[in-house]
């Protein structure tokens, strides 16, 4: 599929558009190498940030010694090269996702499918929730050849970047949803539609609590138990990951959460950050550790990153 088939490339011939051009060629390009030749590339890339992006790594860090707490110093700086690398792998792998979706098939593997077309079975939809990890294109691609699939949108902050996601997440999704109108995702979990959800970021406002994640106090939307509750669809918790030695993907998809929702919205969001922290563990050095997780902070307690100053 040509580059610019996914937008109308004259409203963006202004120069501040050039290098995001030349950044989605590159991705295009990328996407057709072999897949160890792409990540071979995007760890070179890594260096580069690892240097150029100070701020972020310092943020990765920080967020690292709260998950580890046990962790000496040369864990976490590890940890964070390595948070670093996976970082820089995926915006080729979401050209992966965007034009090279058959060949994306070949190289992943789905664990737990059954656990999937079980929640299915009820025709209520089901949410599907997970975690930012640096792979997440990936995932979502693969599931929507798998079954009727939408996901949460947030809009990106440059222009034609942003016309390109959703061009091709509208030709791989059932529908794309303003991350503002969670009412349109709950008609799409009526009409039977899997929803994908990742409530790990930080969020403030009435459908937001204070509660642990990893230990220590962070927002957590209530929505999810919300959503489950109006749409009676069930929870199915996945998360993806790199294979070693450049063997593609596995997507692991767990049984759906029992018993959820019960009602009560701070249990329900304890029970949501539990899970989600479950699934990261079990591929900690491919999540984004470097969002502020924890910058929204209960009254009275000490910010955990440093100012913009400092």
């Amino acid at each position: 599929m040509p580059l610019i088939k996914a937008v109308k490339a004259r409203h963006y011939l202004a120069p501040r558009y050039w290098p995001t051009w030349l950044s989605l060629a590159l991705m295009r390009l990328i996407a057709r190498l072999p897949l160890p030749v792409l990540v071979f590339i995007g760890k070179l890339f890594s260096k580069l940030l690892y240097i150029a992006l100070p701020k972020r790594r310092a943020i990765a860090a920080i967020n690292l010694r709260i998950a580890f707490p046990n962790f000496d110093d040369d864990d976490i700086k590890r940890l964070t090269r390595l948070t670093v690398e996976n970082s820089a792998i995926a915006p080729f792998e979401m050209g992966l996702a965007w034009w090279e979706s058959e060949k994306l098939l070949s190289l992943c593997e789905i664990e737990g499918m059954e656990h999937l077309q079980q929640a299915l079975s009820h025709n209520k939809g089901v949410i599907i929730l997970t975690a930012h990890f640096t792979c997440l294109e990936i995932g979502a691609s693969v599931l929507s050849h798998h079954v009727p699939f939408q996901a949460m949108y947030k809009r990106a902050h440059n222009d034609l970047f942003d016309a390109f996601m959703k061009y091709h997440r509208g030709r791989l999704f059932k529908a794309i949803v303003d991350h503002h109108k969670p009412l349109v995702l709950i008609k799409g979990l009526k009409k039977g539609y899997a929803a994908w959800y990742a409530p790990d970021q930080d969020v403030s406002g009435k459908d937001s609590v204070f509660i642990p994640f990893f230990g220590v106090e962070a927002t957590a939307l209530t929505a999810p138990a919300r959503m489950a509750k109006i749409s009676g669809s069930p929870v199915v918790p996945y998360y993806i990951q790199r294979n070693k030695n450049n063997r593609g993907y596995k997507l692991v998809l767990l049984p759906a959460l029992k018993n959820f929702p019960t009602g009560d919205a701070r249990n329900d969001a304890i029970c949501i950050n539990q899970t989600l922290e479950h699934l990261i563990m079990q591929n900690p050095e491919q999540y984004l550790w470097a969002h502020k997780r924890y910058k929204n902070r209960p009254e009275g307690a000490a910010p955990i990153y440093p100012s913009k100053r400092s």
